[in-house]
């Protein structure tokens, strides 16, 4: 989503540094995220992993390059659809600690 937007707002063949920066964040947040691989859309999240700045600017991109989704990307799109609603677990789940092997 993020080099659709780039390509047609800043007319960049790759992602410029405002938008690879702003990729390298959300990647960070979804690594770091409590629910893992049960993570649901950030619409039905009850925490809100993302400073307010950048949240807005994950946003404005989303409403941008989630309707050309449909045409470039249909299946990855379609797939976003149905995991939206999936709604989010009742418990936040714990992260397990890593284990120190000696």
């Amino acid at each position: 989503m993020i080099a659709i937007y780039c390509r047609d707002h800043h007319h960049a063949h790759a992602p410029c540094e405002q938008c690879a920066g702003l990729e390298a964040y959300a990647l960070e947040r979804i690594d770091k995220c409590v629910y893992g691989a049960e993570k649901p859309t950030c619409v039905n999240c009850p925490i809100h992993c993302y400073k307010r700045d950048r949240r807005e600017a994950v946003r404005e991109v989303m409403r941008y390059a989630g309707p050309r989704m449909l045409r470039r990307h249909p299946i990855l799109a379609l797939m976003h659809l149905i995991d939206g609603r999936r709604p989010a677990l009742a418990e936040i789940p714990r992260r397990k600690a890593h284990r120190v092997l000696a």
